[in-house]
């Protein structure tokens, strides 16, 4: 029986190959997965940058008006590339067709594709303004969303009751936009297993957000009202929005700036609530100020302090259900930022109080220094340097989030085009032990603003019209033990990417290797934990077709060795307004420690990069139907068979099958 599910699989990939489908546009995640590495360090930052990115293919920019905020917005461009952009739309008095990207030297083919997803050409003879508000509420679109996933079995906690809810996760978005000027929204979202209008649940949904942002009001750049998320700097004391993975912090060249947008996700952790704004008080010079008052979930210890800030957003059973809003945060700041002639520097601000005491189990050597009390604080200088060739970046900062012990954090980047088609850049970080912020994200290897110090090198080289090679190196030392490592420890991580790009043909080929210190078996010494990765793909596209075949391997050795590899195909067709994408794979490895990630298309704004482990097969097939331009409807159904286990995953979560298939629905009506 599995021999005859891995040969069926086999001759599905082969008719997917030969015969497939995509769109007449190539998705963008398709090109986006070029700029990036998919792995555990890597799966959270490009998850919030999909997030961004699908905002923003519902709600282009005019390429023709925009300002340099505006271009800021799309993170994969670098800051070289937007001074160029706005440079050529000064020039030739605005851009008359998507193709004089191509006349951008400084856009490689990647983003010259890219691009066009996220931007449209507008009239510049026309002077923008703010609008007024009856045309406001005349000429405003509105859209409602609703996406449901139907899991086609039970866990453990479904036919136990230990899951207060249903398990059907599904949730409800309200938008109202009005070009880049106002955004209004409200969203109820469920997890699966979540109590709805029952238990705490009595207002329906587990979680609400709610969001209005205004943009180009005069002298009033950015209003945020409700809940948004927020990056200040380079990150270090407060950047509660998407990150950077390594190979993306060498697509955009490392740099930084502020920003201020609305939650639109439907995870309960890991936003702010209030009011947030950027006044242009003179010319290049602008101010920002914030302020945030929310419920967290928290672990509380025996004497009704907080142990552990939780950030899951998962309330499924009782004891995580206790958890949910036992705790408050207020947060406040700002940050005064002045740009002109290249350069640019900045000052920021920030306080938080916690209404309950964090204590932190410091007995856990590597949590000695994590953040304790009750009242926090954060200061930092960013700055920087940009022209066509050289961008500078930097932030300092300090803090008290230790008692009364001031850490200390800096992160440093330096990019140069040696050409049109080479770009080197160096980045440097040093984040003290007793560095901490409640709200930091920044470039590290450790996934912590805190104990680190590294250098990262890369290079972006065009080395033909055809092909393109992007490398990076990065080298950390931790020197206060960390998880799993009791002592001073580093890591060392590397990457290769190759894309070869000829007319309608695509061929990418990826390594990555990994060395990280980590504990031996009784803990008497450090040993290295040894990762390879490695992919290969193949991909032809038409106007209305397209096939991609793609192999992974995975090669881990730590305190025993594990190897893995996954052969994949897809492709998609265009039919009248229908779409149609099918994935078909077979995957084998020892054992998790080997595990491969593989993207699937998935609803807008759901971002889908399984990981496989263990021998089985996956195959899914999407369905997108503009029925009109006002309703558009998408159905995607996919399974994953196991050939190695009668169960899958453990605890609540358990499967008592060796499959898994689910169905995910999503209706959008736009009026």
């Amino acid at each position: 029986m599995k021999n005859l599910k891995i040969l069926l699989t086999g001759l599905l990939c082969l008719l997917i190959s030969s015969l497939s489908v995509a769109q007449s546009q190539q998705p963008w995640e398709k090109y986006l997965d070029e700029l990036t590495a998919a792995d555990d360090d890597d799966i959270g930052a490009s998850e919030d940058m999909f997030d961004v990115l699908s905002e923003l293919e519902e709600n282009p920019i005019d390429i023709n008006t925009a300002t340099r905020e505006d271009l800021s917005r799309i993170p994969f461009l670098s800051a070289q590339q937007i001074e160029d952009i706005e440079a050529y739309v000064y020039q030739y008095h605005g851009m008359k067709s998507i193709g004089e990207l191509s006349m951008i030297e400084s856009l490689d083919p990647v983003r010259r594709n890219l691009l066009p997803y996220f931007i449209y050409l507008g009239d510049n003879s026309q002077k923008t303004k703010f609008p007024k508000l009856s045309d406001i509420l005349k000429h405003g679109k509105q859209t409602v969303l609703a996406t449901g996933r139907i899991p086609f079995y039970e866990r453990v906690g479904d036919k136990t009751g230990k899951y207060l809810g249903p398990r059907y996760r599904h949730s409800l978005r309200y938008e109202f936009n009005y070009g880049k000027y106002v955004r209004f929204g409200l969203q109820g979202s469920q997890d699966s297993g979540e109590p709805f209008f029952a238990y705490k649940n009595g207002m329906g949904y587990d979680h609400y957000s709610y969001f209005l942002v205004v943009r180009g009001m005069g002298r009033l750049k950015v209003l945020a009202l409700g809940q948004y998320k927020m990056r200040l700097g380079m990150g270090l004391v407060l950047n509660n929005d998407f990150g950077f993975g390594k190979l993306m912090t060498l697509s955009s060249l490392g740099r930084s700036t502020n920003s201020i947008r609305a939650n639109t996700s439907r995870s309960a952790a890991n936003y702010m609530q209030g009011a947030a704004a950027t006044v242009g008080i003179v010319k290049g010079l602008d101010l920002t100020a914030f302020f945030s008052y929310r419920p967290i979930d928290a672990t509380l210890n025996k004497a009704g302090n907080i142990q552990t800030i939780l950030k899951t957003g998962y309330h499924r059973t009782r004891t995580e259900m206790d958890k949910k809003n036992n705790a408050h945060q207020l947060t406040a700041g700002g940050n005064l930022h002045w740009e002109g002639y290249g350069f640019h520097a900045g000052a920021s601000v920030v306080y938080s109080h916690l209404d309950k005491e964090l204590q932190p189990n410091t007995k856990q050597i590597y949590r000695e220094y994590y953040p304790s009390g009750v009242n926090f604080w954060n200061a930092s200088v960013d700055y920087g340097y940009v022209n066509h060739r050289i961008s500078f970046n930097g932030e300092t900062a300090t803090g008290n989030s230790y008692g009364n012990s001031y850490g200390f954090a800096t992160i440093n980047s330096l990019s140069f085009a040696v050409s049109n088609a080479l770009s080197l850049m160096a980045l440097q970080r040093y984040y003290s032990k007793k560095y901490g912020s409640l709200l930091s994200s920044s470039f590290s290897d450790g996934g912590r603003v805190q104990n680190e110090n590294g250098v990262y090198l890369g290079a972006n080289w065009q080395a033909m019209r055809e092909l393109n090679v992007m490398f990076y190196t990065d080298y950390a030392y931790f020197p206060h033990p960390r998880y799993q490592a009791g002592r001073s420890s580093h890591s060392w991580d590397n990457a290769l990417t190759l894309t070869w790009t000829l007319k309608k043909w695509t061929i990418l080929g990826r390594y990555k290797l990994k060395i990280r210190q980590k504990d031996n078996a009784d803990k008497s010494a450090l040993i290295d934990d040894r990762t390879q990765r490695g992919r290969l793909l193949l991909g032809y596209s038409e106007r209305k077709w397209s096939a991609r075949l793609q192999g992974d391997v995975s090669y881990n050795s730590y305190k025993d060795d594990s190897f893995g590899w996954m052969t994949s195909a897809s492709g998609s067709l265009d039919v009248w307004r229908i779409r149609l994408v099918a994935t078909a794979g077979y995957f084998h490895t020892d054992d998790y420690a080997s595990r491969i990630y593989s993207y699937e298309r998935g609803p807008l704004y759901s971002f889908s990069f399984p990981a496989f482990y263990g021998e089985g097969i996956r195959y899914a097939l999407f369905v997108r139907a503009d029925v009109c331009k006002q309703l558009m409807l998408i159905a995607k159904c996919g399974t994953t068979d196991y050939f190695d286990r009668d169960h899958i995953s453990s605890g609540f979560q358990q499967i008592d099958h060796s499959s898994q298939t689910d169905m995910e629905l999503q209706l959008r009506w736009k009026f």
